[in-house]
């Protein structure tokens, strides 16, 4: 489980979080919406003992992590893998290269262990085809997919953490992605892997998720699910969802 209690963060002169609190488990599938610099990829930062808050708690796994030490981090960080918003793969190793790093700096397999882990999971990401290319070679999507594969290699997690996973893509490559994190959280609560997702695009959010946490002001102004989200009398999230209500989205 995840518990946020009362975080406040700020940067500077500007706080970015207030007093924000919600609680999530590993199974869940949630999507934290939000406009540009409302603190969103703070709270993955946080989640995963990157940033320390100003004030409040946050507890994973029954454990607070406000003021562990950088060794006890490591332990909890294992809970979790991460694809950032850019991929984040190093410009100068290829595809499998790419992947095998986390293996290579991770686990004890040998090295034919390694190639047969990196092909499993680039095929689990169908993208094994591009195994030996270079990041500069791929396309947006692909990049995603071979982050994916990489932040799956280290460890089992038991919660995926996206970061903005479609932004920047074109409609039917973000559509992929979304399959694409639907089918690695596959099965039933509470045995399956969930996520959370940061992102302000609604129509991808409402693909994926069940769960809708809107943050607005550093305080989170909404938590529900999908129709209760359509049925907000909450303005401010009305207007933000306004993509998703235009559309007339198939999921509502």
């Amino acid at each position: 489980m995840i518990a946020f209690q009362d975080v406040t963060i700020s940067f500077g002169e500007k706080t970015v979080l207030r007093e924000l609190s919600f609680q999530a488990e590993f199974h869940e599938k949630i999507a934290i919406l939000g406009g540009s610099g409302e603190g969103k990829t703070t709270i993955l930062k946080l989640i995963l003992g990157l940033l320390r808050p100003d004030r409040g708690r946050i507890i994973i796994d029954n454990q607070d992590i406000t003021t562990m030490s950088e060794a006890e981090l490591r332990k909890i960080r294992m809970n979790f893998s991460i694809v950032f918003q850019e991929g984040a793969l190093f410009d100068s190793l290829n595809v499998y290269e790419n992947v095998a790093f986390c293996l290579r700096e991770h686990t004890s397999l040998k090295e034919n262990e390694i190639e047969q882990e990196v092909r499993r999971l680039l095929k689990r990401v169908d993208i094994e085809d591009a195994i030996y290319l270079m990041p500069e070679e791929l396309s947006g999507g692909m990049q995603r997919r071979v982050a994916i594969a990489r932040s799956l290699a280290a460890c089992e997690p038991k919660m995926i953490l996206y970061d903005e996973p479609t932004t920047g893509l074109d409609p039917l490559t973000a559509e992929n992605i979304c399959s694409l994190i639907n089918e690695l959280s596959e099965g039933s609560p509470p045995d399956r892997k969930g996520f959370i997702a940061v992102t302000h695009k609604v129509t991808d959010a409402a693909k994926v998720a069940e769960r809708f946490l809107f943050v607005k002001d550093g305080k989170i102004e909404f938590d529900g699910n999908l129709e209760e989200m359509i049925r907000t009398d909450n303005g401010t999230l009305k207007r933000f969802i306004n993509e998703l209500l235009i559309l007339g989205d198939s999921h509502v």
